[in-house]
């Protein structure tokens, strides 16, 4: 006979009550009865007097800033000296984003119930990796947990910080060209036409430039739905194969490191999270085999990921790091440089620190310069476009002019 099962139901109650000394606390609790809210509470010693139940609001999704943030909170927390149940009910109040304020109240009462910080963690792959629940272990059994997480904190909010600026210096052309792409496209399909009516009337030959942009404007006038259409069912088709073909994923993370000036960014924009996360897990104590595992994923390119697979076979058969990077052929030369010196002098945390430091200051002087030397470029580019189709549309009237003349 079949059976069926469902997820219990829960609810966010409020409650008020007082501690062991007598003081009033109050706080939220996820919980599928008010029963199991009381019993929780009188485990922490908490006398309930009011127990209420609030509505849950459904919030936004978490994003890698949510985490970040809720990772530094707790690692102050811990540093001043506020006990871990605490640390993750206040985080949890003060969020602004429900969904994230949900998920703490979910560790918290894992934790409360005996589970370890680092089990809970795990049991939550897409919000915390392998990294985020290897350093929270290495940080449990060496009694620094609150030292680990404010790394933690360091890493996310750096390598949020990366991301953001590679995301700008890409995000302004890209907008600009989507923007002139519209513009192109109302000018042909309703601005030229209606010249076109005009100069029907006029008796005499077009010029050249005249003649070529009408013919576009009636291309796009009668093709424009298989023109779009076309466009939209093969980047649909395109994004499927990157999706879901490793193959297609790595064609275009290479395409975009052979990328002028912005394949530079790229790489080491790869480069400045791949030694920042190595540096992070080696110098909270994790193995080197182990903490490699997290490294290229880090990375953000299938490129990276790859070689550092193979380097993680080759560490694990007795090769130097060093070495085994030098072979995989992705590593410039003074990440192997750092490398080499940290592992000849003890310090490849500190090293690798400070190559992800280099490559950081780099992004920053890329993104700068792109910045002043885009804009011109852009302007430059439109103004050829834009004006060379109000140019082309307005030479008829020119030579009408000189004719009446």
């Amino acid at each position: 006979m079949a059976t069926s099962s469902s997820t219990p139901k829960e609810f966010l109650f409020v409650w008020e009550g007082k501690d062991r000394q007598g003081k009033t606390q109050r706080g939220e609790i996820r919980a599928g009865t008010e029963a199991i809210v009381n019993a929780s509470l009188r485990r922490q010693g908490i006398l309930v007097t009011k127990v209420k139940k609030r509505k849950l609001a459904r919030g936004r999704s978490i994003k890698s800033k949510d985490l970040s943030t809720f990772t530094r909170q707790m690692a102050t927390m811990l540093r001043a000296g506020v006990p871990l149940l605490q640390s993750f009910e206040i985080v949890a109040r003060s969020h602004p984003n429900p969904s994230m304020s949900r998920l703490v109240n979910d560790l918290r009462n894992d934790v409360e119930t005996g589970t370890s910080l680092s089990a809970s963690f795990r049991k939550y792959p897409r919000y915390f990796d392998h990294l985020y629940c290897n350093l929270i272990e290495a940080g449990e059994e060496a009694g620094m947990l609150e030292l680990l997480l404010d790394r933690l904190a360091t890493y996310q909010e750096k390598t949020l910080a990366i991301r953001a600026k590679i995301k700008s210096a890409l995000t302004y052309p890209i907008a600009v060209m989507v923007v002139a792409m519209i513009v192109v496209t109302i000018i042909m399909l309703f601005v030229v036409p209606t010249f076109q009516d005009v100069f029907s009337q006029f008796g005499a030959a077009l010029p050249a430039p005249t003649l070529f942009v009408i013919a576009l404007s009636n291309f796009f006038v009668h093709y424009w739905y298989i023109l779009f259409g076309s466009m939209g069912i093969g980047g649909y088709f395109a994004f499927q194969s990157w999706k879901r073909s490793a193959k297609v994923q790595e064609a275009v993370d290479r395409g975009l490191l052979q990328l002028p000036v912005f394949g530079e960014l790229i790489r080491k924009g790869a480069l400045a999270r791949w030694t920042r996360t190595l540096a992070t897990m080696f110098g909270a104590g994790v193995p080197l085999v182990e903490a490699l595992d997290s490294v290229g994923g880090s990375s953000g390119n299938i490129v990276y990921r790859r070689a550092t697979e193979r380097i993680q076979q080759e560490v694990a058969t007795g090769t130097s790091l060093t070495m085994a990077m030098q072979s995989s052929g992705v590593f410039p030369p003074l990440v192997l440089q750092m490398t080499a010196i940290g592992e000849e002098s003890g310090s490849l945390d500190q090293m690798l620190g400070k190559a992800a430091d280099i490559y950081e200051a780099e992004v920053d002087e890329i993104v700068k310069a792109l910045s002043s030397l885009l804009e011109p470029i852009i302007i430059v580019v439109l103004g050829a476009l834009i004006g060379g189709l109000v140019v082309a549309m307005y030479l008829p009237i020119f030579n009408l002019g000189k004719v009446v003349g």
